[in-house]
């Protein structure tokens, strides 16, 4: 089960409980016509970098992010293309220096709640190269020839870009030798914060011009509730009179113990021997939990209600066998549930912004579940068959208590306001994802 499997899943459970079909929102201009247009090439999720056509080509070229996350400066690879070193004349030192290459700058850089940026590295022959600005990327690619080149340029000036909807990531290549590219800049989480959508030219020497604009979502209200860490001490109640209020509290209280989850979660994968992959991904996971905390941490103050912090036990690390009875919970359940949950709210959620912010938290939460059915699979190959049937018994148990809690009545105008299902709704939810994945 990966993150594209679980989207037509999800597209099912929606269109079938809830009569409503798994798409973006518009706010009534309708947006740049999308005629003739085709969606990026794209490799798990992330752009390619396949298709590039520089004039220099080389034998491997890979995009690495640049985090620093509480002060702690990772590098971390995104997507490649190509064999590493493969014309070398000494490929252990050619193989040797791309390893230990790094650096501190590159393009599409920011620093919010961590500070990150992107650079290429690419080998040709001995020689390994890392282009660390947008100026160094434009020399690198030479004359935008490419649809991926241009796609390229926008990503590099900071515009999100879709691999799944049109609306918000496309491209067609003009007569003039120009491309047109659709994508986005925001995130709303908030009052005042909008998705918005650019109709963007490219221009054979890589400038990049704006030629319309629209706004696709405003404001939001919303946030999904992420994995829990064992030997989380805190409940994140808060006493406020807006049930907005303490909704978002509990939510933000709740996103924060995930970051320990995550964190906690790499680091147990590396004990157990986990492929780097994996560690990685629980890594980023962890990075979108911090921005789920500051976004929802930020509509309960807004809300009249202080989240309370997420007091979480240190604990030694587990045993094989618990990280996996503790994902299938967790992660295949809880965090599955809860992605499909997001994608509903981005649909039906009353408030334009709610549904904004929802298409943004859908996306990170599909792919921590893609990353707990990752975990799950690893795992069974390590456990002999009496833990692995302890393991579906866990999930089982955990799939009956979920129904039950999805059961309960809830107050329809907080319902309305988050875009939260009925509990009918929610029934047949589980129950779809009962009989097609936890079964």
């Amino acid at each position: 089960m990966n993150s594209d499997q679980l989207r037509r899943l999800f597209a099912r459970a929606l269109s079938a409980s809830l009569a409503s079909p798994l798409l973006l929102t518009g706010c009534g201009s309708g947006g740049v016509s999308l005629e003739g247009f085709s969606p990026p090439t794209c490799d798990e999720g992330r752009l390619s970098l396949r298709g590039l056509s520089p004039a220099a080509a080389p034998d491997f070229i890979e995009m690495r992010l640049i985090t620093d996350l509480y002060g702690s400066a990772q590098q971390q690879p995104v997507v490649s293309a190509g064999t590493p070193c493969e014309s070398a004349q000494q490929p252990v030192a050619c193989n040797a220096e791309l390893e230990s290459l790094s650096s501190e700058e590159g393009f599409r850089s920011r620093c919010d709640l961590d500070c990150q940026a992107y650079y290429l590295v690419t080998t040709r022959g001995d020689a390994v190269e890392a282009h660390t600005s947008q100026e160094a990327l434009r020399a690198f690619l030479g004359d935008i020839d490419a649809p991926q080149e241009a796609l390229l340029q926008v990503f590099a000036e900071g515009y999100s870009l879709s691999c799944t909807a049109l609306e918000r990531g496309a491209v067609k290549a003009n007569a003039d030798g120009t491309f047109n590219v659709v994508a986005t800049k925001g995130f709303a989480c908030g009052e005042g914060s909008n998705l918005t959508q650019y109709l963007l030219e490219v221009t054979p020497s890589g400038e990049v011009h704006v030629r319309e604009s629209h706004i696709l979502e405003r404001g939001t209200k919303g946030c999904a509730v992420g994995r829990r860490p064992a030997g989380l001490r805190s409940d994140g109640s808060v006493a406020c009179a807006d049930e907005l209020g303490q909704h978002f509290a509990l939510i933000a209280h709740l996103e924060e113990a995930s970051i320990t989850a995550f964190l906690r979660l790499r680091d147990e994968l590396a004990l157990h021997g986990a492929a780097v992959e994996l560690q990685q991904a629980a890594l980023r996971s962890a990075l979108d939990e911090v921005a789920h905390t500051e976004v929802c941490g930020r509509l309960a103050r807004r809300h009249g209600a202080t989240p309370e912090r997420a007091v979480v036990a240190p604990l030694p690390p587990r045993p094989l066998l618990e990280v996996a009875l503790d994902n299938a919970v967790e992660g295949c359940v809880r965090e599955t549930y809860g992605a499909l949950l997001a994608h509903h709210q981005a649909l039906h959620a009353e408030d334009d912004g709610v549904r904004e912010a929802m298409v943004r938290i859908a996306e990170d939460e599909t792919r921590h579940a893609d990353l707990s059915w990752a975990i799950d699979r690893w795992a069974a190959e390590r456990l002999p068959p009496a833990e692995r049937e302890a393991v579906r018994a866990a999930r089982q148990r955990a799939v009956e208590a979920l129904r039950a809690e999805v059961a309960a009545p809830t107050d329809a105008a907080l319902l309305k306001a988050l875009g939260l299902p009925e509990p009918e709704a929610a029934v047949a939810m589980v129950d779809l994802l009962s009989r097609e994945l936890w079964n």
